[in-house]
């Protein structure tokens, strides 16, 4: 397995806890993220989003499907970006920041990683 591989499947884990924990008690999590509780169904409906981008994300990992992985590099730069950009207009709390640089953080992984996988192939 490449190292963009192996970065898109830790991100797919990721979706997959945080979406697990956002349809099952959503609360919970944002409760400790000083997020004001709902009992609105929208924040499930996230939360299964977030799983299936997941399984997006783990299937195109095991098949090494590079374009996924490339865009995935831009669409997570753009969640910081975008859950910056709420928190600074006050449309949520600032802790959604979290989210947003632990999307940055697997992005500039896979980034890297992507680079050395095509230095390592000679695709560079």
């Amino acid at each position: 397995m490449s190292s963009s591989a192996f970065s898109a499947k830790v991100f797919a884990v990721y979706l997959f806890l945080a979406g697990a924990v956002l349809i099952t008690v959503p609360n919970l999590l944002l409760t400790l993220l000083q997020i004001p509780p709902t009992p609105d169904v929208w924040i499930r409906v996230v939360g299964l989003v977030a799983f299936m981008i997941g399984v997006y994300a783990w299937v195109a990992a095991s098949h090494e499907f590079k374009p996924f992985l490339v865009a995935s590099v831009y669409t997570r730069f753009i969640v910081f970006v975008a859950f910056t950009a709420f928190a600074l207009a006050g449309l949520g709390s600032p802790m959604i920041i979290l989210f947003g640089l632990a999307d940055l953080a697997g992005g500039l992984w896979t980034y890297s990683a992507l680079r050395a996988d095509a230095r390592w192939d000679g695709t560079l």
